[in-house]
């Protein structure tokens, strides 16, 4: 049965960039309550992302953000079964103390806990604390990552790191208590290079799915390129991939509501998107800035095509999203989806109500939650 996991909205506007979308705002109680809803309704796993700022623009798109370990650690106090993951942005935590955090949400929820490695695409969100350490990073941030995860590693595995490498050195560094059980590492590396880092070093890889509204057929090919990698490792490395779901009882009712939040699209907040991820000029095409740079020049190329949310839509029934996200769940290799929706307490709601039942990939669930009713 395909994993299923919500890609909760710690930041303003959620994954809309628009004035028309709905006004979420980042609150505990907020994510609380979607998180909650989400283990109520089965869903495997929630994941905070980390973001340091914001972009420019009316919809003030991802300007207010809470932050991730102390959410999850607030988060895992009040569940009892999903997985919770909390992103690391790796130039702002010592390992040692990244370590630590993690070992400490795991003794309040053991065996619950995992980490989402990020290593960094806009250089403004570590320019403002001083933090950045050059464009010499963009290209180096992959070995900075292996030896970051290294030490971590250390420390939740034997207690002790004296690891010595270019950019961490350890001096007898202690870690205890450990953790009760081992720490999922999640990366987002679609590049080559991510790509190999997340075979060598992690458990989970988040790829993009590609494709753009309804293609649900387009999520294989970073799926394929990742298992062939992780082939080289002899590791057992899955790939997760995410999609937004805009649902509502007919299609013509869900597709209202995308062409409403389409005419909000807020294009200051697109330019600041462009900016920031044409930061990296060795980028390749396949990597998570050279995407977005792409796609966001696109856009303002051609402002009357610019949308609020590039990545991979479904939009439509109740029926035919499930319909769409059991093509995904079909891919080969394919170990999870993450969600994110347009208004994410209703889609929560909506997901397991109507969409999950209808889903011959959950159906195993479906049919234990019938039966517990």
């Amino acid at each position: 049965m395909v994993q299923i996991g919500v890609f909760i909205p710690i930041g303003s506007r959620g994954w809309l960039r628009s004035t028309t979308s709905p006004k979420l705002f980042p609150t505990f109680d907020m994510n609380k309550t979607i998180v909650q809803r989400a283990e109520h309704y089965g869903f495997d796993f929630a994941l905070a992302m980390v973001k340091l700022r914001g972009f420019n623009g009316p919809s003030e798109f991802w300007q207010h953000n809470l932050e991730p370990f102390t959410l999850m650690a607030g988060i895992a106090a009040v569940t009892q079964r999903i997985k919770l993951y909390s992103s690391i942005a790796l130039l702002t935590l010592p390992p040692p103390l990244a370590a630590r955090m993690a070992s400490t949400i795991d003794s309040i929820a053991p065996g619950r806990f995992g980490v989402n490695i990020v290593t960094g695409w806009q250089p403004k969100e570590y320019q403002q604390m001083g933090l950045w350490p050059g464009d010499e990073h963009f290209k180096s941030r992959y070995d900075y990552a292996t030896e970051y995860v290294r030490v971590m590693k250390e420390l939740w595995e034997t207690g002790t790191s004296n690891f010595q490498g270019k950019f961490f050195q350890m001096d007898d560094c202690k870690l205890s208590p450990r953790p009760s059980a081992h720490i999922d590492i999640v990366a987002a590396g679609t590049s080559d290079r991510g790509m190999e880092f997340v075979a060598e070093h992690c458990d989970y890889n988040f790829v993009s799915s590609g494709g753009g509204i309804n293609e649900a057929d387009k999520a294989g090919d970073n799926v394929a390129r990742l298992n062939t990698f992780a082939a080289k490792t002899g590791r057992n490395v899955s790939a997760l991939t995410g999609c937004m779901v805009i649902a509502d009882r007919t299609d013509e009712l869900a597709w209202a509501k995308w062409e409403h939040y389409k005419k909000g699209t807020d294009l200051e907040a697109i330019e600041w998107a462009h900016g920031q991820s044409s930061a990296d000029k060795s980028a390749s095409a396949d990597s998570t800035a050279g995407r977005m740079a792409a796609n966001t020049l696109a856009m303002l190329k051609n402002p009357q095509l610019a949308e609020p949310h590039g990545g991979l839509r479904l939009i439509g029934s109740y029926e035919n999203v499930a319909r769409m996200l059991d093509i995904i769940a079909a891919t080969p290799g394919l170990g999870g989806i993450m969600l994110t929706f347009d208004d994410f307490i209703t889609g929560i709601e909506q997901f397991g109500q109507y969409i999950q039942p209808r889903m011959k990939s959950r159906s195993k669930l479906s049919a234990a939650n019938q039966n517990a009713a």
